[in-house]
């Protein structure tokens, strides 16, 4: 018998804000932090936190800047994170099928 494929979800992207985020980002090239707050509808501490999160996993960067004189913070998804969220997709495909 073999495993199920439920085994292979990647646990990084199973908290629904995690996967609200991820989901997002793979879709652009970058996205303005509070766009992103604001997309995915929730507020700047929980982004942060879970933002961080995946940048410690190497998923995620965050690039602070400035736009003239106004603080910005960009977020995108990294080689390695576009690479786990299509085999979480992948794998999510498996078992629905």
């Amino acid at each position: 018998m073999s495993a199920h494929p439920r085994l292979d979800l990647n646990p990084a992207f199973s908290n629904p804000l995690r996967f609200s985020l991820v989901a997002a980002l793979s879709g652009v090239d970058s996205m303005v932090f509070k766009d992103l707050r604001d997309y995915i509808a929730t507020t700047d501490s929980p982004l942060f936190k879970h933002a961080s999160a995946l940048e410690e996993l190497g998923y995620v960067k965050i690039k602070k800047g400035f736009v003239g004189k106004k603080p910005q913070t960009k977020l995108s998804l990294t080689s390695d994170g576009l690479k786990a969220w299509h085999t979480h997709l992948a794998t999510l495909q498996a078992i629905a099928g």
